[in-house]
């Protein structure tokens, strides 16, 4: 079954505790970590995490778009976090990284920038529990989703089927109503929703529907027969 976990980069800053209750019924938050030296932005640390993990039930997916991220990413299984990805853009270290998350309790995942091809890491997927494909340039909210990545999100999905791999496959940036059927036909089966949940009338209902219509789509794609 697909998982929707919207991004409280499009929440309300002010009311983040009433916005994660907002979509409590979220496989898990999203939480966008930036330190405007990766990326262009600045965001959240620690403590807005740690904060976050005592006022909801939902299980925290922090992503880091942070340089340095082999000393900062265990501090976040620390706060709370049940999921954290680093980009390998950033890591130093990545199978150690990977291996110290999953040794504090969380799950590890790594994240690629639109640029960064799959290939070479594949022998580094058994050490994930998650790899996170970008569809956009990772930064901003908001951004209209590349469908160039497509094909590499069938790729890497055929290096997770080639390998036998229980390993979910993440997309981010500009998923929507009318972009999350093609991901999930692609091969995604985990999706990060920012304006088009917290942009909602009904949070909780588009975090619904959008599961609706990626199991549909999953449903029907080639990728997922007979997984």
């Amino acid at each position: 079954m697909a998982q929707i976990n919207p991004s409280i980069l499009s929440a309300d800053f002010a009311r983040l505790a009433e916005e994660a209750k907002a979509v409590e019924g979220a496989d898990w938050l999203h939480v966008d970590v930036m330190d405007n030296h990766f990326v262009p932005n600045l965001t959240l640390g620690v403590p807005i995490v740690e904060a976050l993990s005592k006022a909801t039930d939902t299980p925290l997916d922090c992503h880091l778009m942070i340089e340095d991220a082999d000393r900062w990413a265990p501090q976040y299984v620390e706060a709370g976090a049940g999921s954290v990805t680093f980009h390998v853009e950033a890591a130093a270290a990545p199978v150690r990284l990977a291996r110290e998350i999953r040794a504090k309790g969380a799950r590890a995942s790594m994240a690629l920038k639109p640029a960064t091809p799959i290939e070479p890491y594949e022998d580094l997927l058994p050490e994930l529990d998650m790899l996170l494909i970008m569809t956009v340039e990772p930064g901003f909210g908001g951004q209209a989703f590349l469908d160039i990545m497509l094909p590499k999100i069938r790729r890497t999905r055929e290096l997770i089927s080639k390998h036998g791999l229980e390993l979910w496959l993440q997309v981010d940036g500009g998923v929507s109503a009318t972009t999350i059927e093609r991901c999930a036909e692609a091969g995604a089966d985990v999706f990060v929703a920012g304006s088009a949940v917290y942009g909602a009338e009904d949070p909780a209902q588009a975090v619904r529907a959008l599961r609706v219509q990626a199991d549909t789509a999953t449903a029907a794609a080639a990728w997922a027969c007979g997984h």
